[in-house]
């Protein structure tokens, strides 16, 4: 009820809604993507969400390793250690984009973005003005 509460006197009052410090539990980060506001608080959740990423891609490796040990079938340590990985992965690829949810966005004047605002494909050349000829003597 809190978070619904902080949630609505965010939106109405444009207010920030969190003065502590980030939660770690995955579903409490959950709840706080609707509540923050500010984009370095947005950054912070995300980095949060790596750092469980890396916790939980090692509560995985140590199940792996029981597996092992406790000689489960060979694809559930394959799985386990997939998931590992990809846990580890998701986490880096976290790493790199958060810092994007710092700054806010800008509109975009690239020839991509004009070219798809006119109905062009946004990826076709734009043909470049060729020079006249000229001939050498």
């Amino acid at each position: 009820m809190t978070v619904y509460a902080q949630a609505l006197h965010a939106a109405l009052y444009g207010l920030p809604a969190y003065d502590e410090t980030l939660p770690t539990a995955l579903d409490t980060l959950l709840q706080a993507t609707h509540t923050v506001t500010a984009p370095e608080q947005k950054t912070a959740v995300l980095r949060q969400v790596a750092e469980q990423l890396r916790n939980a891609a090692e509560i995985i490796q140590r199940y792996q390793y029981r597996a092992q040990w406790g000689r489960l079938p060979a694809d559930v340590t394959e799985q386990l250690a997939d998931a590992h990985d990809h846990a580890h992965q998701i986490a880096q690829a976290l790493d790199r984009v958060a810092p994007a949810f710092n700054h806010r966005p800008t509109t975009d004047a690239t020839p991509r973005a004009q070219a798809a605002s006119d109905g062009r494909s946004a990826t076709a050349p734009v043909a470049s003005p060729t020079p006249p000829a000229t001939r050498h003597r």
